[in-house]
């Protein structure tokens, strides 16, 4: 057995490269000529003799070196040479490993006939989507890389073959096998055997076979016609056998013998056992499987037992609940007795409290456990009343098994692996039930639900899929250990279904379910595990099979053989015809619909006795407490909301929602000038309601000193609000800086859909509360999940009912007004025609240099508009500071940049658009003014 830890079979393995050849050290010419030049001069110096001999030190010392330098390469280099050769038999080494364990994964998947034989609990459970035709070389996973040489690229090639591993070849390819009578006709037995093992015969059916080949008739898969969906096999001798309608054909001839067209693979015996794989151009050898006639004849008989020929896995035939008849109810609530099924000719009954108070029912795909499970709950439907008994499903494989039953009364909800939130939100009610059953049993003075002073109906909740359902969330095991534990008490029964209780049921959940039940399952210790004998593994796999179940309680000796009941479509109708017409109230409350309209929230919150000056937001999912409560918010007395929100996730309508409440709600408009005066207006006027939808839009249609002071405003209206009794309700897509600042005082968030985890929990959401396509209006609020409620019909959008007032017409009246307007001249033409010949226009460059204003004035008794761009006002110094002085002045919106300059205003004025005719007046030391030009 492999470890967890070992590596992939196709991770590559990479050969180091050879290590390089030793570079040849260079003649230290400075080291040899040195000492000679040293030595010369001491001897020129001294005149010693022995100077000259110091010399030739040099040269000596030189060719040491060198000597001493190769001697160092080579034995780096043979140490080099080891390490890359030790490595290499490393590689070497772990291909041959890992082909090792592709070899076993391999046999473990492509089965013959010799493997299936040996291991009866393979047989009838391996998939015939492949036939295995012998053993040989295959393409392997393992990679190698790197390196370089005939070492390497040996490797590399060895690697990529896999020896001695299961040649396979398409079921519907067909395959003939040639070479002498013997040895084919016992490899093409081996390869029809090997189908007939794998596949039970309601899945496969052998509809010709060759007379001399008796053991064939003996096959419970022999059959001349079979249904549509079971794959036909033919074993022919003849072309003429091959002519029979069949998905495989399986063909032996002799050396020269034709073969068939249906076969498109050929097998050549070469000698004993051995043979050649011949597929189009491909020609591969193998080792083959032969089987005698006389193994094949046991084995046919060992296979015609197995299918029930001796009636012993058919106790009884298949039968519908409908027509078996109900046991009497059970008086009191000691008791829920139902019939399943059919045993020995008599009704089976079980009965949850007295043989549980928890069962489990185990069964491999196809068994029939969704169908035992589905037939228990529809028994108990039309056996009691949904006041003695109520039931909760989950199914946890895809959310179809339970899907005809969710219409009984008695049927308080179904929970599916479909949405992940839903079954979070089951587990807190189970938790909520707990609590509420404990609550009430010891408020009556009871020991246990089954006094009738209690007055609760026992909850039966079947889980189809169990593993699959902790495999997803792990924390529910605690929750139903909780119940099994406490459950008979209580009156909560668990029914678990799983396909192996092994590694899934832990001992203390085990121990609370005496009720067992095993259909047919893939091995012995799980029969043994669950029902104390091999026979549920014994089971056959066959169509015959489905539905046989041996059920075994605390008390019996042994199992019993049962035949469960099929629930059919009209069984369901009739139950639901003849049941009860209310409908069970229990643990767990339907989620909250995807839209909840106004009049029904309204509706709520009237029953819930709200306050009726509060505004409705929605309804609220509390699991843990069992209600789903309306969720409000108090004008005047709250500080605030917050609703984060991506596109199209209800930002706006929950906006048109709370001002449809709040008639004398300030709703600042979309347009920045009306959202700039209704801010303003807010500092003064305080208003009990302000709403700002899509602030983060908003501050961005500013420019950075606009949205600066906007941001500013807004930021102290949030957190002046308290003082001023002021309510705020702001949304946003996105919490940049300033809105973080804005938004930080206020109490209550809600998070609605958001495009990804980190976004929600980056707007301050917990990452366990994010679910990816949340409708609109849905979000999170206060901790839970909450549906906002639907505008009224009648409720106008925001920005129509709270749309700022259009800036008044401005037409001079002083005697004499300057003018600050980009392109002048032009605009002398539409200032003429909108303000008439009552108002004289004259263009600052027309007036010579030193006149004073005043003259301008004196020639007519029409107001003057003196009008000019800011360089022609700046060029005119001296007229500039006469209009500041003693004239009302105009500056075109356009000109904001230079509005400080011309006028020497500090203060930023109001908002204006460019291109729209906006301009401000600056007149009688007022702050400035928005206003309209023609």
């Amino acid at each position: 057995m492999t470890s967890p830890l070992d590596p992939r079979i196709d991770e590559p393995l990479s050969l180091p490269a050879p290590a390089p050849p030793p570079r040849r050290a260079p003649w230290p010419l400075l080291a040899a000529i040195v000492p000679v030049v040293g030595g010369v001069a001491m001897w020129l110096v001294t005149g010693s003799i022995l100077s000259l001999c110091f010399a030739a030190l040099g040269p000596l010392m030189a060719v040491a070196s060198i000597v001493d330098g190769r001697r160092g390469s080579r034995r780096e280099k043979r140490r080099a040479d080891a390490e890359h050769a030790e490595a290499c038999a490393r590689v070497e080494q772990e291909v041959a490993r890992r082909h090792e364990r592709e070899r076993a994964e391999l046999l473990r998947r492509d089965v013959d006939a010799g493997a299936l034989l040996a291991d009866e609990r393979r047989v009838w459970r391996v998939p015939a989507d492949e036939l295995v035709v012998g053993r040989g070389d295959v393409g392997s996973r393992v990679r190698v890389t790197g390196g370089e040489g005939e070492r390497a690229d040996g490797l590399r090639a060895r690697a990529s073959v896999l020896a001695d591993a299961p040649v396979t070849i398409a079921l519907d390819e067909g395959v003939c096998v040639r070479g002498d009578r013997v040895t084919a006709r016992a490899v093409a037995r081996a390869l029809l055997l090997q189908l007939c093992l794998r596949s039970p015969p309601a899945a496969l059916a052998v509809v010709a076979a060759p007379e001399d080949e008796d053991w064939a008739a003996r096959l419970p898969h022999r059959r001349a016609d079979a249904p549509d969906g079971v794959h036909r096999v033919a074993f022919a001798v003849d072309a003429a056998a091959t002519r029979v309608r069949a998905g495989t054909v399986i063909a032996a001839t002799d050396a020269d013998g034709v073969v068939p067209d249906a076969c498109g693979a050929i097998i050549e015996v070469d000698g004993p056992l051995r043979g050649r794989l011949l597929r189009g151009t491909q020609t591969r050898s193998l080792a083959l499987e032969a089987v005698s006639a006389a193994q094949a004849g046991a084995a046919a008989d060992a296979l015609a037992e197995r299918s029930g020929a001796d009636g012993r896995d058919a106790p009884d035939p298949q039968v519908t609940l409908g027509a078996l008849e109900p046991v009497a109810a059970a008086a009191g609530g000691a008791r829920l007795p139902v019939v399943i099924g059919a045993s020995g000719g008599s009704p089976a009954v079980v009965d949850i409290v007295a043989d549980g108070p928890h069962a489990v029912v185990v069964g491999t795909t196809g068994a029939g456990k969704s169908e035992l499970l589905t037939t228990w709950v529809a028994s108990l439907a039309r056996t009691y009343t949904p006041d003695r008994v109520v039931l909760l499903l989950a199914d946890f494989k895809g959310g179809t098994a339970f899907e005809p039953l969710a219409h009984l009364p008695h049927v308080t909800g179904v929970i599916t692996d479909l949405d992940g939130a839903a079954s979070r939100r089951a587990v807190e009610s189970l938790r909520a039930e707990l609590r509420r059953r404990e609550a009430r049993i010891a408020g009556a003075g009871a020991r246990d639900v089954s006094d009738p002073g209690v007055g609760l109906p026992r909850l039966v909740i079947f889980v189809d899929e169990f593993a699959a359902m902790l495999q997803e969330h792990p924390d529910l095991h605690a929750v139903f250990s909780d119940v099994a534990a406490r459950g008979r008490a209580l009156g909560m029964h668990l029914v678990l279904g799983t396909q192996r209780s092994s590694g899934v049921l832990r001992d203390a959940l085990v121990a609370n379910c005496p009720l067992r039940i095993a259909l047919r399952v893939a091995e012995r210790a799980e029969s043994r595990g669950v029902i104390g004998s091999d026979e549920a593994a014994e089971l056959s796999g066959g169509e015959a099979a489905r539905g046989l179940a041996y059920v075994r309680r605390a008390a019996d000796v042994a199992p019993q053989l049962t035949r469960i009941a099929l629930t059919t479509a009209p069984d369901l109708a009739a139950i639901a015809a003849t049941g009860a017409r209310t409908r069970a109230s229990g643990p767990w409350l339907p989620p909250l619909p995807s839209a909840i309209g106004f009049d029904a929230a309204l509706a709520r919150a009237r029953d819930e006795g709200a306050d009726g000056d509060a505004v409705i937001l929605g309804v609220a999912d509390d699991p843990e407490r069992q209600r789903q409560p309306v969720v409000l918010l108090r004008p005047g007395v709250d500080r605030g909301l917050v609703v984060i929100g991506g596109g199209g996730s209800g930002k706006t309508g929950i906006v048109r929602l709370v001002a449809s409440q709040t008639p004398d709600a300030l709703v600042v408009p979309r347009d920045a000038e009306g959202a700039w005066d209704a801010v303003a207006r807010a500092e003064s006027e305080p208003a009990r309601l302000l709403v700002v939808d899509d602030v983060d839009a908003l501050l961005g249609r500013y420019p950075h000193d606009y949205a600066q002071i906007v941001a500013e405003r807004l930021e102290g209206l949030v957190r002046d609000a308290g003082e001023l009794r002021m309510t705020v309700l702001l949304t946003t897509a996105r919490i940049t800086g300033a809105v973080s600042r804005i938004i930080d005082p206020l109490p209550r968030r809600a998070l609605l859909a958001l495009a990804t985890r980190a976004e929600h929990a980056a707007a301050g959401g917990d990452g366990a509360s994010f679910v990816p396509g949340r409708p609109p209006g849905r979000g999170v609020l206060d901790g839970g999940e909450v549906q906002f409620a639907l505008a009224p019909d009648a409720a106008s959008a925001p920005a129509d009912r709270q749309r700022s007032p259009e800036p008044r017409p401005w037409r001079p009246t002083a005697e004499m007004t300057a003018l600050v307007v980009r392109a002048p001249h032009r605009r002398r033409v539409a200032l003429a025609e909108g303000w008439g010949a009552d108002v004289r226009i004259v263009l600052v460059d027309e007036i010579a240099t030193g006149i004073p204003l005043g003259r301008l004035a004196e020639a007519g008794a029409h107001p003057v508009v003196v009008a000019g761009d800011p360089e022609s006002w700046q060029r005119q110094w001296g007229l500039l500071q006469e209009a500041r002085a003693r004239l009302p002045i105009v500056v075109g919106a356009e000109c904001a940049a230079e509005l400080r300059a011309v006028t020497g205003e500090r203060e930023l004025p109001p908002y204006a658009r460019t291109r729209a005719s906006r301009a401000w007046l600056l007149a009688d030391g007022r702050p400035p003014e928005r206003i309209v030009l023609p």
